[in-house]
C-alpha cells in the first residue's frame, strides 16, 4: 500500500526554542536582581519600577510562562507531530499561538513593574491579559486536537496523555481563578474574598505547578528520554498507573499551602492527606524514567543531554518527596513563610524544569538543523556550572529556612521570645542570601553559555523548516487485533475525545469536593459583627499596598502558635477577611506579619519607615518608598471602586460612592494633622497618607492584647 508523503513543521519548533532561550536569560536575570535586593536593597537603583515587590512577580511570570511555557510548546510541537505522524493541524494557528504568547509575555514585562497586579501568586496579570491568555490557550488546544484527529498513528502515546491533561486542567484552573470584576482597563477585584479567595488561589497555585511545570514536562520526558537513550520506556503499565493516579491526586493537594490559617480544618486535613499520597505517583514517574536508562549508563557518561535528564529526574524525585514532607503539619509549622520553601521550589524549577529544558534543547536544535552541536565541551561546562549553581542556590536557602523557622519559635528559659525583634533573623541569614545570589549567577552563566553554543550551531547550518516524512493513512492501516488491544486503556488510547473528557472529570472531582462546601456552607466563614468595610481612604491605600507588591514580603495572617501570638498578637479569624478582595495572606515572610500592625505604631513612625526604613529599623533590607510622598493619590477611581465592592456584597450604604471622596479627604486631613504635630509636613492628597491609613486599620476590628506585643519588633 502506498505511503502518504507529508512534512513536519520545524520552523515553529525553532521559534519556540529561540523564545525559550531569550526569555530564560531575561527571567533569570530579573531573578538575580531580585535576589541581590534581599541583602542590598539599593540594587533597585532607586526606582519604584524595580523594587523587589514589583519585580518578584515579573521574575516568576518570566521563568514560568515565558521560559518554561515556550519550552513546553517547543517540546509539544516537535514530539506531537512525530508521535502522530502528522504535520500540525494549522500553520496559521501555530503562528498565532507563537506570536500571541510572546505578546502576552511582553505585556507582563510592561504591566508588572508599573504596578498593575492582581496579587494572586503566579496569576498576577490583570483581566485584559487573562482574556488574551484564554484565547491563545484555546488556539493551542484547537491546533493540538486538530492534529490528533488527522493522525496517522492509531494509539496515543503516553506523552500525549500528559499533553491532553495539561490542556484541559490549565484551562479550568485559569478560568476559575480569573473571576474578576473589572474596575478600569488595568484594575479589577476578585469575585472571591478572604478564605474563599485563598482556597481558590492555592488550588490554582499548587496545580499550576502540577499541570504547567510538571505534567507537560513528564510528557516531554516520556518522549525525549527514550529517544536520547535509544531504549523504550521501562514500563507501559507503570506509565498508566503514573498518569491517572497523578492527575487525580494532585488536584486535591492545594490546601497544604494554607495550614494553620483560618481555612476550615477539614480542608487543611484533606490537603495533607492527598499530599502524602502524591509521593507514590510522582516517584512512579521518576522511577519509570530512570529505569528507562537501565543498561545505558555508559551512554549517560558520554552524552551530556542524558546527564541533564538524569539530574532533572533526580531533582523531580527530591522535590516531589519534599512537597509531601512539607505538608505535614509539624514540619509546615516550622517551614512555612521561610526560605526553606524557596529552596524547595527552586530545586524543582532549576533542576527539573531547567535541566530537562536544557537537555531537550541540546538534543533537538542540532536535529532540526541537521548538524552537530557546535561545542560538546561547552555543553559539558554548562552542565557542571549549572549543577554547581543549583547547589550554591539550594543549600544556603535550606540553611536560611531552618535558621528562620527555629529563631522565630525560640523562647528563653523565662518564657519570653528569645528574638522578639524580627530583624534579628533577617540580619542572621544575609550571608545565605549572598551565597544564593552566587548560585543564581553561576546558573545564569551556564544558560548564557548554552545560548551561545546553540546560536553558533544554528548560524553554522540551515534549518530544515519542512522535514519530509511518510506514513500510511490511519484509515488504511490493517489492524490485527490481539487481547492486549482490547484492554480498556488500549481502547481509550484510540478515543482522544473520550480521553480528554475522562481527564476533565478526574481533575474536577477534587476541585469540587474542596471548594463547594466552603462556598455553599455559610458557617464555614462565620461573620464577626465588629468587622466593618474599609473606609474609602483605606481601600485606596490597600490598592497601593497591592501595587507596590508588599504582599511578596509581608504576610497578613497570624497562625495560632504561641510564638506568633506573642510576637504579633491575636491569631487571625476567618471572619476578619470577608471584605478582602483579594486576600493578602502572603506566602513568605521576608519582613514581619502585618495583620495586627494597626494602632501599634504612630502615623509618624509609618511615615518615616516608608521614607527611610533604616531610620526606624537599623539594618532593614526594605527599600525606601520616597515616591509615595511625591505622587498624588488618584481619587477619580474611588466611586467606581466603592460600587464594585457593593456589587461583590460589601455592605457600603446606598449612595456612598457619591460621598466617599468627602470621607476620604476628611480622614486624610486627620492623618496629615497628626503628622504635622510630629514635625512632618506632607500634603493630604499624597499616596503615603492612604497607605498609612490602611496600615493603621489592619487587625483593629478585633482588639489585640497589646501587652503581648513587644515594642521593639
Amino acid at each position: 500500500m502506498q505511503l502518504e508523503k507529508f512534512t513536519y513543521d520545524n520552523k515553529i519548533v525553532r521559534n519556540f526554542g529561540i523564545a525559550t532561550l531569550v526569555w530564560g536569560i531575561i527571567g533569570m536575570t530579573v531573578g538575580l536582581l531580585a535576589a541581590m535586593q534581599l541583602f542590598k536593597p539599593a540594587m533597585n537603583m532607586g526606582s519604584q519600577y524595580t523594587t523587589f515587590g514589583r519585580i518578584r512577580p515579573l521574575h516568576t511570570n518570566a521563568v514560568i510562562f515565558a521560559f518554561v511555557g515556550n519550552a513546553i510548546f517547543m517540546g509539544v510541537y516537535y514530539s506531537l507531530q512525530r508521535l502522530l505522524k502528522a504535520r500540525m493541524f494549522s500553520d496559521v494557528l501555530s503562528k498565532i499561538h507563537f506570536w500571541g504568547w510572546q505578546l502576552i509575555i511582553l505585556s507582563a514585562v510592561i504591566t508588572l513593574p508599573l504596578g498593575f497586579t492582581t496579587s494572586h501568586e503566579y496569576a498576577e496579570l490583570e483581566w485584559p491579559i487573562d482574556i488574551a491568555i484564554t484565547i491563545i490557550w484555546v488556539v493551542f488546544g484547537v491546533n493540538m486536537f486538530g492534529t490528533i484527529f488527522k493522525r496517522r498513528e492509531r494509539h496515543l502515546y503516553v506523552a500525549i496523555w500528559f499533553y491532553i491533561a495539561t490542556f484541559v486542567t490549565i484551562a479550568v484552573l485559569h478560568i476559575v481563578n480569573s473571576f474578576e470584576l473589572p474596575i478600569s482597563f488595568m484594575k479589577s477585584y476578585y469575585v472571591y474574598a478572604g478564605v474563599q479567595d485563598a482556597l481558590v488561589q492555592w488550588w490554582y497555585g499548587h496545580n499550576a505547578v502540577a499541570f504547567f511545570l510538571t505534567t507537560p514536562y513528564l510528557g516531554m520526558m516520556y518522549y525525549f528520554l527514550p529517544k536520547m537513550a535509544g531504549r523504550p520506556v521501562y514500563s507501559y503499565k507503570l506509565s498508566i498507573l503514573h498518569f491517572w493516579s497523578l492527575i487525580f491526586i494532585y488536584i486535591w493537594a492545594g490546601p497544604h499551602h494554607l495550614l494553620y490559617t483560618s481555612l476550615p480544618g477539614w480542608a487543611q486535613s484533606l490537603g495533607v492527606a492527598f499530599s502524602i499520597m502524591l509521593i507514590a505517583p510522582s516517584w512512579g514517574g521518576m522511577i519509570n524514567g530512570l529505569l528507562t536508562l537501565r543498561g545505558a549508563w555508559d551512554k549517560v557518561r558520554e552524552d551530556v543531554t542524558l546527564k541533564f535528564m538524569v539530574v532533572a529526574l533526580t531533582a523531580y524525585g527530591m522535590a516531589t518527596f519534599e512537597g509531601p514532607l512539607l505538608s505535614l503539619k509539624q514540619i509546615n509549622g516550622v517551614a512555612h513563610f521561610t526560605d526553606w520553601i524557596v529552596a524547595h521550589v527552586h530545586v524543582g524549577a532549576l533542576g527539573w524544569n531547567g535541566f530537562l529544558t536544557f537537555g531537550v534543547l541540546y538534543w533537538l536544535i542540532p536535529r532540526i538543523y541537521k548538524t552537530e552541536l557546535y561545542s560538546k565541551k561547552l555543553a559539558g561546562f554548562h552542565f557542571w556550572i549549572g549543577t554547581l549553581g543549583i547547589l550554591f542556590y539550594a543549600v544556603p536557602m535550606y540553611w536560611a529556612g531552618f535558621t528562620q523557622g527555629l529563631m522565630w519559635k525560640e523562647f528563653t528559659p523565662e518564657g519570653l521570645l528569645k528574638y522578639p525583634n524580627f530583624l534579628a533573623t533577617t540580619l542572621q541569614i544575609i550571608p545565605m542570601h549572598v551565597l544564593r545570589s552566587i548560585g543564581g549567577a553561576l546558573y545564569l552563566i551556564g544558560v548564557i553559555a548554552m545560548t551561545y553554543n546553540l546560536a553558533k550551531t544554528m548560524v553554522g547550518a540551515k534549518l530544515l523548516a519542512n522535514e519530509p516524512a511518510e506514513a500510511m493513512p490511519l484509515t488504511k492501516i490493517i489492524i490485527e487485533t490481539s487481547p492486549a488491544d482490547k484492554a480498556w486503556h488500549r481502547v481509550l488510547e484510540r478515543k482522544p475525545m473520550k480521553f480528554m473528557v475522562l481527564s476533565l472529570i478526574i481533575i474536577l472531582i477534587g476541585g469540587m469536593v474542596e471548594m463547594m462546601p466552603t462556598f455553599t456552607i455559610q458557617s464555614n466563614v462565620p461573620t464577626i459583627a465588629s468587622v466593618k468595610p474599609y473606609s474609602a481612604l483605606e481601600l485606596q491605600g490597600r490598592d497601593l499596598y497591592i501595587r507596590e507588591g508588599c504582599v511578596n514580603c509581608h504576610s497578613q495572617t497570624v497562625r495560632p502558635f504561641r510564638s506568633e501570638t506573642e510576637r504579633y498578637g491575636e491569631y487571625s479569624k476567618a471572619g476578619e477577611f470577608v471584605y478582602d478582595h483579594p486576600f493578602l495572606w502572603g506566602s513568605k515572610r521576608t519582613g514581619p506579619d502585618l495583620h495586627r500592625i494597626g494602632g501599634k505604631y504612630s502615623d509618624a513612625w509609618h511615615y518615616n519607615h516608608l521614607v527611610d526604613p533604616t531610620s526606624m529599623s537599623p539594618g532593614s533590607i526594605m527599600p525606601p518608598y520616597a515616591w509615595l510622598i511625591e505622587q498624588k493619590l488618584d481619587i477619580t477611581t474611588t466611586a467606581s471602586k466603592i460600587r464594585a465592592m457593593q456589587t461583590l456584597g460589601v455592605p457600603y450604604p446606598d449612595g456612598y460612592d457619591k460621598r466617599a471622596n468627602d470621607d476620604l479627604k476628611a480622614q486624610a486631613e486627620k492623618i496629615t494633622l497628626d503628622l504635622k504635630q510630629n514635625n512632618i509636613k506632607v500634603k493630604s492628597d499624597r499616596e503615603i497618607v492612604a497607605i498609612i491609613a490602611y496600615l493603621q486599620r489592619l487587625g483593629t476590628d478585633i482588639k489585640a492584647n497589646k501587652e503581648t506585643i513587644p515594642s521593639n519588633q
